[in-house]
């Protein structure tokens, strides 16, 4: 090979690397799972628009109040401490979509991911002002004018305003609304709340106008390893090749088989619908979100051709050739084992939890001291945590060791609803009733108004072991 040759190959290689990006005009589809994904997205925005206008008790009923690191939802109060529920949260999480894609493919992609759900917001805002997919590939392709300018200068405004508005209510969910919203009109917003409604304004503006399905073929990481969790059970968007090829356009009406020719009528609809812009034909491909886009079009066209319909449809790999189908596989059995145990235990653990905090703090600027009357006695802090939804008192008593004396500075501790209270107490003890340098001794915390709040935490208490 030439020198000059190698050159146009290396240009050729460099140029498919880095091709730019076609744009896609999804055309739109009705139908059933048309229909449910309608449903989901109007559903999923709804909970994510209006949540924070939800109100209980006289707060807002779901905020993560982070500078004050409390985090209410409905008549919980979560704190750091708590931090063991989300992560139980983020596994069943994470083990549910494991099950639903073993089960269903990449339905979560198709019907309730964030990145969708935005998209599909954002793809009727262009349909409403640009029209139809035809409309919108010609006014591209012609050149700049005032009517064109203003086609699409109206459609980023309405972009640009929706994604502030999400901005907006993204840290609707941080900080109450109501007092954000006065802040907003005022034009005393913080910093940080100024630079993250832009910035998940910027986020929501940019993946669902702009980048669309780059983020679902390039960015998103579970479209590279869903594969491992799928098996021949698992229902994926699959095209019925033995039946619908050789493809190929025909009259309506006439005997296809005859003709020698299968059921698709190679009209294309299915790869216009489709968001990523595949061609299901061509096979199962990591791009497909499993949206069902091509089967609301394809049963579309099946029915005014008078063919049996799911030519594409939701299948299993045993199903389309013919295999005995199962339900319980053994990943699937584990999955739901795993998912039922966690949940159980979770909301077990949040129905038993019980809103008080007790630490347990020695005061570590001495060991011990002996009083005048021969006593030994030992300095702790009590860090009380109310994390109930209105103030309590508390007494407070100590056990552990005979004899035992509590100094403490009233007799009634009171707490506010989500308030700590560091309060200092002096324990002291009979010297001859310590056996060994360090013994174990319970701090018991009870709310004199509700009997079941009540907590106890150990403690360590030391001294002078005389023989």
């Amino acid at each position: 090979m030439t020198e000059k040759n190698t050159q146009n190959v290396e240009i050729t290689a460099v140029e498919e690397v880095y091709a730019k990006r076609k744009k896609i005009y999804p055309r739109q589809v009705t139908g059933l799972f048309a229909s449910l994904r309608f449903s989901g997205v109007l559903s999923l925005l709804g909970l994510y628009y209006l949540g924070p206008l939800m109100q209980w008790n006289g707060r807002q009923a779901i905020l993560f109040d982070l500078p004050a690191r409390k985090f209410y939802i409905f008549e919980w109060i979560f704190w750091p401490q708590d931090f063991i529920y989300l992560a139980a949260l983020l596994i069943i999480a994470a083990i549910a979509l494991f099950l639903v894609t073993a089960l269903a493919g990449r339905v979560w992609c198709g019907y309730a991911c964030p990145q969708t759900v935005w998209t599909e917001a954002f793809l009727w805002i262009e349909r409403k002002v640009e029209g139809s997919r035809a409309k919108q590939i010609k006014l591209d392709k012609k050149g700049w004018s005032w009517g064109k300018f203003r086609i699409k200068f109206t459609k980023h405004f309405i972009w640009i305003t929706f994604s502030l508005l999400t901005g907006f209510v993204f840290v609707g969910w941080f900080t109450p609304i109501t007092e954000l919203t006065a802040r907003t009109l005022s034009f005393e917003l913080g910093p940080w709340e100024a630079f993250w409604i832009f910035f998940y304004g910027f986020a929501t503006y940019g993946n669902a106008g702009w980048m669309r399905e780059q983020v679902c073929m390039y960015m998103c990481p579970y479209a590279r390893f869903q594969s491992a969790m799928f098996d021949k059970n698992t229902l994926v968007i699959s095209y019925d090749e033995e039946r619908g090829e050789p493809r190929g356009p025909r009259k309506k009406g006439s005997d296809y088989q005859t003709d020698g020719k299968g059921a698709c009528v190679d009209c294309s609809l299915c790869v216009q619908v489709c968001p990523t812009g595949i061609d299901i034909r061509d096979g199962l491909q990591y791009q497909c979100i499993g949206c069902a886009a091509c089967v609301d079009v394809c049963n579309e066209v099946m029915d005014k051709m008078g063919y049996q319909r799911n030519l594409v449809s939701y299948t299993t790999e045993n199903a389309l050739h013919g295999k005995k189908e199962s339900f319980f596989r053994p990943r699937v059995l584990i999955y739901i084992i795993l998912l039922s145990v966690i949940s159980v235990a979770l909301f077990t653990s949040i129905a038993q939890r019980v809103p008080l905090g007790l630490d347990v703090i020695r005061d570590r600027s001495s060991l011990y001291r002996e009083t005048d009357d021969g006593m030994i006695e030992n300095v702790y802090t009590l860090k009380i945590m109310n994390m109930d939804l209105k103030p309590h008192r508390y007494s407070l008593a100590v056990g552990g060791i005979d004899g035992l004396i509590l100094k403490k500075q009233n007799k009634g501790i009171h707490v506010d609803s989500g308030a700590v209270l560091n309060y200092p107490v002096r324990i002291q003890a009979e010297a001859d009733k310590l056996n060994a340098a360090s013994t174990e001794l319970m701090f018991y915390l009870n709310a004199i108004d509700d009997d079941a709040l009540s907590v106890a935490k150990e403690g360590r208490f030391l001294g002078p072991v005389y023989k």
